[in-house]
């Protein structure tokens, strides 16, 4: 198979909310994309963009994505967290996948980071035998955790802030 990758345009961004569900329904989460066409355009091609992406393209059609954003570490200093790597269910195990991998990686030094960081479901092994044959450490002994938006209004409320 014959593709390309590229840094994402804005106009890339319908393909990508695309990629960004299919990868929600395989994560067993339907429902939980909030995200919209809008919200990925101002967030990531604005003055100061939250985030850069990569993208697969193959036949003219968006058929795979890595999006990445700068975070800091006290330990390292600057780092960078991989948020997503999605690969069209079809198009997976034809290279897609390691391309854009291979990608964030060279970025990541080019940005002269110290880490980069990203988290994979415990269930999957794919992508965890992926990660581990590709030198990464899969950190078992952290757990991830997070305050979502209803759980920041709460805490606001609750400690009047």
């Amino acid at each position: 198979m014959k593709y390309t990758i590229r840094t994402a345009v804005k106009e890339d961004m319908n393909q990508v909310l695309e990629l960004i569900r299919e990868l929600a329904i395989f994560e067993k989460e339907p429902d939980a994309v909030e995200v919209t066409v809008a919200d990925l355009q101002r967030d990531g091609f604005g003055d100061k963009p939250a985030f850069h992406c990569f993208v697969a393209e193959a036949d003219n059609k968006i058929e795979g994505i890595a999006l990445v954003y700068d975070r800091y570490s006290t330990w390292k200093g600057k780092t960078i967290h991989l948020e997503d790597l999605i690969v069209r269910e079809s198009r997976r195990g034809t290279g897609l996948g390691s391309a854009l991998f291979a990608q964030v990686i060279q970025y990541g030094h080019e940005q002269g980071v110290k880490r980069i960081e990203w988290a994979v479901l415990d269930w999957n092994d794919p992508a965890i035998n992926f990660y581990e044959k590709n030198g990464a450490n899969v950190m078992r002994d952290w757990d991830t955790v997070q305050l979502d938006e209803e759980g920041i209004k709460n805490f606001i409320a609750k400690n009047n802030l």
